[in-house]
């Protein structure tokens, strides 16, 4: 099912569980005490409403950085490899046959097994580890005689670093996300900042208090809906692809 139907769903959901609460309240509760307690409940859900906008918004702009340095990373990854390939083929033919494949057995690697288990959220096999290191020994071992060779090596060796540095950088974010006190705090603040309203809010027309608190849910709700679908960069609405390694692969041929 499309997520944007589920989302759809959840929204609409809330919406009118929401509208059907605010009925029943306003139907069959006390008219007199609400209307008094009016003004202290208002003070009150500015200050919780207003304490759950910015911790929502910090989590939401938090995941929103960590899906582009996702995919930034991967792309980063990917051109080093690249770099380091074409580095490693200008010491000798040898060593750049060498390069070649396990670069490509890398990419390989990260396209069809890592990049699943990150989409699913489970510990990628060290496979691409022993790859990478392996590649670091061949540039490293490589035989250098003159300034040319030499120069190529140091520069394939750095690629390999930046390499190492954006593969930390992917799978950390892959083992990232919103933690377990982070959603018990957004739940409890949402269902704080949608009851106060419904509770003791409204005035005195009954399809205006509906029509703002299921407004109210639906917009806490699509707010979550989105901060679930952004904890993995690799999954959900964000989805980062391994286009990048993709592309790599086919410039090794």
């Amino acid at each position: 099912m499309s997520i944007y139907l589920i989302g759809l769903l959840w929204v609409g959901g809330a919406a009118l569980t929401t509208a059907v609460l605010t009925y029943l309240i306003r139907r069959y509760g006390d008219a007199e005490t609400r209307d008094a307690n009016s003004e202290a409940s208002n003070q009150v859900f500015t200050i919780v409403a207003g304490l759950h906008a910015v911790l929502v918004a910090f989590v939401l702009i938090a995941l929103f950085d960590a899906v582009a340095d996702a995919e930034a990373a991967s792309y980063q990854e990917a051109d080093g490899l690249v770099a380091a390939t074409w580095a490693g083929e200008a010491i000798s033919p040898a060593v750049g046959d060498e390069v070649r494949a396990l670069s490509r057995a890398y990419a390989t690697t990260v396209i069809n097994d890592e990049w699943p288990a990150m989409r699913e959220g489970r510990e990628s096999s060290d496979t691409g580890w022993d790859q990478l290191d392996r590649l670091r020994r061949v540039v490293a071992e490589a035989p250098a005689e003159d300034t040319w060779q030499i120069d190529r090596k140091t520069e394939a060796a750095t690629k390999l670093w930046d390499v190492y540095e954006a593969r930390q950088s992917r799978l950390d974010a892959a083992g990232g996300g919103v933690t377990a006190v982070i959603w018990f705090v957004l739940a409890i603040g949402t269902v704080l900042a949608v009851f106060l309203p419904l509770l003791f809010g409204g005035g005195p027309k009954l399809r205006t208090h509906i029509i703002v608190t299921a407004t109210l849910a639906a917009t806490l709700t699509l707010l979550l809906y989105a901060t679930y679908q952004l904890q993995n960069p690799f999954a959900g609405g964000a989805d980062v692809t391994p286009e990048a390694f993709q592309a790599a692969v086919a410039r090794f041929g």
